[in-house]
């Protein structure tokens, strides 16, 4: 008898980074749909730095399956427009079968719905042409409103927001400076996403280099680390730059959000006076209604005439997802981090 693998958060989390003791593998029954409801098996897991602080927050109770973003196969169905075979975004966490459905709770803005995979790979509805994208999409394109010649530096910008917004910037007429955690990352950045340079963080003379590849200043920040990258931009910001802050992966280990953030204000505080700097914080669920239609459409223009490229991290079975989940969060993934739960039995070269 087939059962559903699934990983549920065994503890909760206090401070510092995942750790052995903090899921549980196990299995369960599968479900049978119910009214209004299908049957679906997950195809891939997005890994991603929020999971850590819905954790953390106890927005995600002991015990419950452990949160996660999927692209998934319907396998029965008896809810309305979800057919047999049907490719969807969904949101079955960290486990092999999961419900979906008009009485199954769905995280906040990003609903189900069936995926067209004739052009593009299904596993880019969970990075490019998913959340990922379309937080890069608001963050640089809608808050900070790009110019032609402006420069943008990016933190993070191999990683699966950062290596959208490279490209975003660079199709706006931007000159482009990525900052990343190794040499091998930079050289993608440059080669392959087009950036104008790319600095390596752990590099002895980081602060110099950065310094040099931005001699006209930064115009726009976009924030995904904190900590000493974010204290190297600082005195790069002109006046009247923009920032959009996505997130403070270098702290997530350290102290909650709310803190974190309060830090980060404190330090820049001086300069955002100074300089009249427009700080945006970034939740991409505000931008969901007004834009995501205009982001499918033309970010899924700009992927299918191969403007933007994009390279994925993905690990082999879901029994790898606290591994991956905790490489990721230290750095340690080259790209969009993804499980690949089971075999992908529609995937093609495009």
């Amino acid at each position: 008898m087939t059962l559903n693998q699934q990983w549920r958060l065994a503890r909760q989390p206090i401070e510092g980074w995942p750790t052995d003791g903090d899921f549980a593998l196990g299995s369960a029954d599968i479900a049978e749909p119910g009214a209004n409801q299908a049957l679906t098996r997950t195809l891939y897991l997005s890994l991603d730095p929020y999971q850590w602080g819905r954790r953390r927050s106890g927005i995600e109770q002991t015990g419950e399956v452990c949160h996660g973003r999927t692209v998934s196969q319907v396998l029965k169905s008896r809810l309305s427009g979800y057919h047999e075979g049907d490719v969807i975004f969904n949101t079955n966490g960290w486990q092999e079968y999961g419900l979906v459905g008009q009485d199954i709770s769905e995280f906040g803005y990003m609903h189900p719905r069936v995926l067209d995979i004739s052009q593009v790979p299904a596993s880019s509805a969970l990075g490019v042409l998913g959340m990922l994208g379309l937080t890069a999409y608001s963050g640089l394109y809608v808050q900070c409103q790009p110019k032609p010649g402006e420069t943008v530096a990016v933190s993070a910008a191999s990683g699966g927001v950062g290596q959208n917004v490279v490209q975003i910037a660079k199709l706006k007429g931007c000159r482009v400076v990525g900052i990343v955690g190794s040499d091998d990352k930079c050289d993608f950045v440059v080669d392959s996403l087009g950036a104008d340079a790319c600095i390596n963080r752990k590099s002895p003379d980081f602060v110099d280099q950065l310094q040099h590849a931005c001699p006209d200043g930064v115009d726009i920040y976009f924030e995904n680390v904190g900590g000493e990258v974010f204290e190297a931009v600082l005195p790069l910001l002109n006046k009247s730059s923009r920032i959009s802050l996505c997130g403070l992966i270098s702290q997530y280990g350290n102290d909650d959000a709310a803190s974190n953030h309060a830090r980060w204000q404190e330090t820049g505080a001086p300069v955002f006076a100074t300089q009249q700097v427009q700080v945006n914080g970034l939740f991409v669920g505000n931008f969901v209604a007004d834009y995501q239609q205009q982001f499918l459409e033309e970010m899924g223009d700009w992927v299918r005439n191969g403007q933007v490229k994009y390279k994925e991290d993905i690990w082999q079975g879901i029994e790898k997802a606290p591994e991956a989940f905790d490489a990721m969060l230290k750095g340690e993934n080259f790209g969009k981090t993804l499980v690949q739960v089971t075999e992908d039995p529609v995937a093609k070269v495009l």
